[in-house]
């Protein structure tokens, strides 16, 4: 059994979206940041829609989409129990409406209709998976870090298959993950996804991205797009002021991921 979250002294409250957001996490672990954040923002969420996140953590993506977007039903998949609650806990806190549940992203689809998440259900799922490779980085002593961030090396797979399943046809996943793996990112998509778009994340002008933020439509046929770029930092290390927009909570990019002027998905 996990600790009540609301009575932990390991807890630290963090402000997020320029204070719009708080969110309550553990001092030592895994802890959400920029990442979860810029998620958000590429997620091309509208209200009334069914948006999945994958390896919630404490919900810091998903809420801070649901703060951009009212009215959207939003479900938050964690494999912790103790971070489930953290994540409901902090839902409430912020007057959001979200359900956490615990599920292990790797279930069975009987497992996961099971929760609530049978196939052909989702319009968005988002995540943001495990991605230092466990063969070539040193293991955390924390269980928590350690599951956050190490991909045993199916990770990709078995995310964007379960993404897959539970997706509607045209739906949307929407992911972060390293910039020297973008090549990974492609392979597990070509099973099922199309209308690919691709934003680089970069530290600062002229640096090599960091991150890649990928949007992919399932059973779309459309090629792959690279979009503009990402520049989080000037060069005095000062936020750009497109960062600025993304950090404060709003949407990256003004088109709707793989869709058409007209709003339907693209063959």
């Amino acid at each position: 059994m996990g600790t009540d979250p609301a009575h932990s002294d390991d807890l630290t409250e963090d402000a997020f979206l320029a204070g719009r957001l708080t969110l309550r996490q553990f001092r030592r672990g895994h802890r959400a940041g920029h990442d979860a954040i810029l998620l958000a923002a590429a997620v091309p969420a509208h209200a009334g829609e069914r948006i999945v996140e994958f390896g919630s953590g404490v919900g810091a993506a998903g809420l801070a989409l649901a703060r951009r977007v009212e009215g959207m039903d939003l479900t938050l998949v964690e494999i912790d129990s103790t971070l489930v609650d953290l994540a409901q806990t902090n839902a409430a806190a912020n007057d959001i409406v979200a359900r956490a549940i615990v599920l292990d992203i790797g279930a069975s689809a009987a497992a996961f209709a099971d929760a609530g998440l049978p196939p052909d259900h989702a319009d968005h799922v988002m995540m943001n998976p495990p991605f230092h490779a466990a063969d070539r980085h040193r293991a955390s002593p924390d269980e928590g870090r350690r599951t956050a961030h190490l991909d045993m090396g199916e990770t990709l797979d078995v995310w964007s298959k379960a993404a897959r399943r539970i997706l509607k046809p045209g739906g949307c996943l929407t992911l972060i993950w390293r910039a020297d793996e973008l090549d990974r990112v492609l392979g597990a998509l070509e099973r099922g996804f199309g209308a690919v778009e691709v934003i680089a994340v970069h530290p600062k002008p002229d640096a090599a991205a960091i991150r890649v933020l990928v949007r992919a439509i399932k059973g779309s046929h459309a090629p792959l797009r690279i979009l503009p770029g990402l520049v989080l930092n000037d060069r005095q290390g000062r936020p750009t002021p497109a960062a600025e927009h993304v950090l404060h909570g709003n949407a990256l990019g003004s088109t709707p991921c793989g869709k058409t002027a007209s709003g339907l998905p693209e063959k």
